[in-house]
């Protein structure tokens, strides 16, 4: 009996329906994909430029629903690359409590946002109604932070100065009611030999929630050509029992300071007291500590040659 030989097919064969199989399969996407659809889709929405004094509620609308009407490529293109809205609602209007942001009056933006054509497509919101509270207001004094090193013979007679020295923020009243001031951006500068004038930028980083009517302010201050000066001043003892006798030493100090050029001449030696108060000696101990307990008010960088003041009890 003869043996049933099976058919055999050959390779080459069976590559060529691979191909054309595959190739059926790519027309027909093609085909079905170049079709036009109607398409009910999600577009998320960001809200931006939010009123200072307004809050916007957590319950606030996430998306519009766009009716798009396109071939299939971009209905696919849109669900996979998920556009975003930006609602500007300081376009928009306050009714009661809410914004409501005519969606009708923005869709020349819109159609740039979204590169959609309106002819084809449409939202189906007519406008998003944005609830809200208002915020409490508090204005809060600006502290500098601010390091001014000077050159060589210059300084000043005040602090620096800002303007304004206080800014109005806007948050929720549980974080409004806490706060009473807010520091500047650090800076520093060094050699200043010249009046100081600029800006620097307050420093809202951990103000998350509070919104600053002023983002800087500016600095100013009187810088000055200072000179270095000194005056010998006699040592005073207080608080020394009366049944005491104490002899201490030395009896005079000097005293060194700054002083603005033009008011060298209105320093003198009178102006100043240094005092040891007996009091605070600890026993067993044979100095006193000299303190300068008078001086005048417009110098300043005031020091001793000599803080320790020695001291014996005669017997």
């Amino acid at each position: 009996m003869a043996a049933v030989r099976k058919p055999r097919f050959k390779r080459s064969s069976v590559k060529t329906f691979s191909f054309f199989l595959v190739f059926s399969a790519i027309v027909w996407v093609l085909v079905q994909f170049s079709k036009s659809y109607t398409q009910l889709i999600e577009i998320p929405v960001n809200y931006i430029n939010t009123p200072l004094d307004k809050s916007i509620s957590e319950e606030r609308p996430d998306h519009v629903d766009l009716q798009l009407q396109d071939n299939g490529f971009n209905i696919y293109y849109y669900k996979i690359v998920n556009p975003q809205l930006q609602i500007d609602l300081s376009k928009a209007r306050e009714v009661d409590e809410s914004l409501v942001y005519t969606l009708q009056n923005h869709l020349t933006e819109i159609e740039a946002q979204l590169k959609i054509d309106f002819e084809k497509s449409r939202i189906i919101q007519e406008e998003i109604i944005v609830p809200f509270q208002f915020k409490k207001e508090k204005m809060l004094k600006v502290v500098p932070n601010i390091e001014v090193n000077y050159a060589v013979g210059f300084s000043a007679d005040d602090p620096v100065k800002l303007s304004p020295d206080s800014v109005k923020v806007s948050g929720p009243e549980k974080i409004i009611d806490s706060l009473v001031r807010v520091p500047t951006r650090s800076i520093k500068l060094d050699k200043v030999n010249s009046d100081l004038n600029g800006t620097v930028a307050i420093d809202t980083s951990g103000f998350g929630e509070l919104s600053f009517y002023e983002n800087s302010v500016t600095y100013t201050q009187k810088v000055e050509k200072y000179t270095e000066g000194s005056a010998e001043i006699a040592v005073e003892v207080e608080n020394v029992p009366d049944n005491l006798n104490l002899a201490y030493f030395p009896k005079t100090v000097v005293v060194y300071y700054q002083v603005n050029l033009k008011q060298f001449e209105n320093v003198s030696a009178a102006d100043f007291r240094v005092v040891c108060d007996y009091k605070n000696v600890n026993q067993g101990q044979d100095y006193m500590i000299a303190q300068i307990v008078e001086k005048p008010g417009f110098i300043n960088n005031v020091r001793l040659n000599e803080r320790r003041i020695q001291f014996v009890i005669k017997r």
